[in-house]
Formats: structure tokens, C-alpha cells, sequence
């Protein structure tokens, strides 16, 4: 927000001396659009196939965000099946269904 105040501030100091306030923003666009062009040309995404790729990369982020809700789910599976298989040998055990391993 203190940037959008600092900007406000800057534009108004400009109006007051006789700026035409058209120009002024017509200014602040332009130099918006080219820092913003600068910032994407940094990050390499500033060709025409910068969208596809932003896209590819979300597609994939996805996938990945999936097989680990997965594995998660798979690896929450077997330990609820292992938890319950225990509990029943233990009940076997305790009714003599099952003899007793002697160590």
C-alpha cells in the first residue's frame, strides 16, 4: 500500500506543477508495462511460449500435489490394515484360538 500512496503522492507533486494529469498517467502505464516486461524477460518468461509452459509447470505441479495425496492415502491404508491385522492376531492369541509363540 505505501507504494500505491508514494505513487499517489508523486502524481499529485506532478499535477500541482503543471503537469497535465492525461500525460502524467499515460507516464505511469508505460513505465509500469516496462518494468513489468523487464521482470518476466528476468524470469525467462518473457517468449511466446512462456504461457504454455506456466501452464505445463501447473499441470505438473498438480500431478505431483495428487500422487502425493496418493501415497499418503495409500501409506494411511496399509497402516490402518496392519494396526487391525495385529489387533485381531492379538485376539486370537488372548481367546487360545491362536497358540502363544513361546521366545
Amino acid at each position: 500500500m505505501q507504494d500505491h500512496d508514494m505513487l499517489a503522492s508523486l502524481v499529485g507533486q506532478a499535477e500541482a506543477e503543471g503537469g497535465d494529469i492525461v500525460m502524467i498517467r499515460a507516464i505511469i502505464e508505460e513505465a509500469s508495462m516496462i518494468g513489468a516486461d523487464r521482470a518476466l524477460d528476468r524470469l525467462g518468461l518473457s517468449d511466446r511460449s512462456a504461457a504454455d509452459d506456466v501452464k505445463e509447470l501447473r499441470e505438473l505441479l498438480g500431478g505431483w500435489r495428487d500422487a502425493k495425496r496418493a501415497a499418503r492415502g495409500a501409506v494411511l491404508g496399509w497402516l490402518v490394515k496392519v494396526a487391525a491385522m495385529l489387533l485381531l492376531i492379538g485376539l486370537a492369541v488372548r481367546a487360545g484360538v491362536m497358540p502363544q509363540v513361546q521366545a
